[in-house]
């Protein structure tokens, strides 16, 4: 068995695909890269495919499909992976080459263990253009770095700190069994990747490494409000996903609420930022659908100080939210 399954979403990626590729390759040979080519039309992003997987027959393999959006190609990469554990790479990132060796070498030894990690957690880094200085997300206060822990061994997170798709390494029988299947023809699934199948990962690792590089001011990156605000849709499908308080390690029910918290005002905000009337309507109904799935977890939801600012009531409200932003 590959040791990890890198499935990389491809969609008309022909100007900055090779670099991603080159720096999973140097990773090793017991590691597979899936390079989903998710409809491309524009470009030659599949003869590209088709080129590394014809150089690195053993490492690379070429899938091609229809047009599905992110979701489609990162729901297609999970279901053909081979690898003991799987990382969701978009062909404009890269991994890092210094932190490569302490990452492979922590799930390689997992092979040798009766009772492998569920989760790997490491920093990413935001690479933006034109940028010299590039900033470093951590987790090094709310995880204890180098050993396996539980959902109750974590701090507590900071007020806007959450763990991203970029930050995590699933092992692929976990996020199997969570039964995870994210939206179709839609952007910003990344949310619900990071959270959906956390209920069936028990033993936790995090090395303090900044593995992957999240690049950030590509001419085309999906990032308009409107494509913001359709996240709305897929805040239902987070609601349905969060168990009730008492069925999870305490820790991990508050981590869940916490990023619930999180998304639903994100969305909030562009919502109001959008100043139209119908979307004042679907941020109440945003909120209210959360209560209606369970009044506990509302509750809860809504007692986070985000929420609280985020729903003060009419016109007032909306205006401090607009200046505070």
């Amino acid at each position: 068995m590959k040791t990890i399954t890198f499935a990389v979403p491809c969609y008309n990626s022909a100007a900055y695909m090779d670099h991603c590729v080159e720096t999973l390759l140097a990773c090793g040979e017991d590691i597979e890269i899936l390079l989903v080519d998710d409809g491309s039309t524009k470009d030659d992003t599949a003869a590209i495919c088709d080129r590394w997987q014809n150089e690195h027959p053993d490492i690379v393999r070429a899938i091609h499909q229809p047009n599905k959006g992110h979701g489609g190609a990162v729901n297609t990469g999970i279901a053909a992976a081979t690898g003991m554990y799987v990382k969701v790479v978009d062909a404009d990132d890269w991994v890092d080459p210094q932190a490569i060796d302490t990452v492979l070498a922590t799930l390689r030894a997992q092979h040798d263990t009766d009772e492998p990690i569920d989760m790997l957690v490491t920093n990413y880094v935001y690479d933006k253009v034109a940028k010299r200085h590039k900033t470093v997300v951590n987790f090094r206060r709310v995880m204890e770095a180098g050993r396996v822990l539980g959902w109750d061994d974590l701090g507590k997170f900071g007020l806007a700190q959450y763990i991203i798709m970029h930050a995590l390494t699933f092992r692929t029988q976990v996020v199997r069994d969570s039964g995870l299947k994210l939206p179709e023809h839609t952007f910003y699934v990344d949310f619900y990747y990071s959270y959906q199948p956390f209920p069936w990962v028990k033993r936790i690792q995090y090395l303090d490494v900044p593995f992957y590089h999240y690049f950030i001011g590509r001419e085309g990156q999906s990032v308009q409000t409107d494509v913001m605000i359709k996240r709305v849709d897929q805040l239902r499908l987070m609601t349905e996903a969060t168990p009730e308080r008492g069925t999870v390690p305490e820790g991990l029910y508050r981590y869940m609420i916490h990023f619930l918290a999180i998304e639903s005002c994100v969305t909030s905000t562009f919502l109001i930022l959008s100043r139209d009337p119908a979307n004042y309507v679907k941020k109440t109904e945003l909120w209210d659908a959360i209560d209606a799935y369970s009044p506990a977890i509302g509750k809860d939801v809504r007692s986070q100080l985000m929420s609280r600012a985020l729903n003060l009531p009419g016109k007032t409200g909306r205006w401090i939210v607009r200046n505070g932003y």
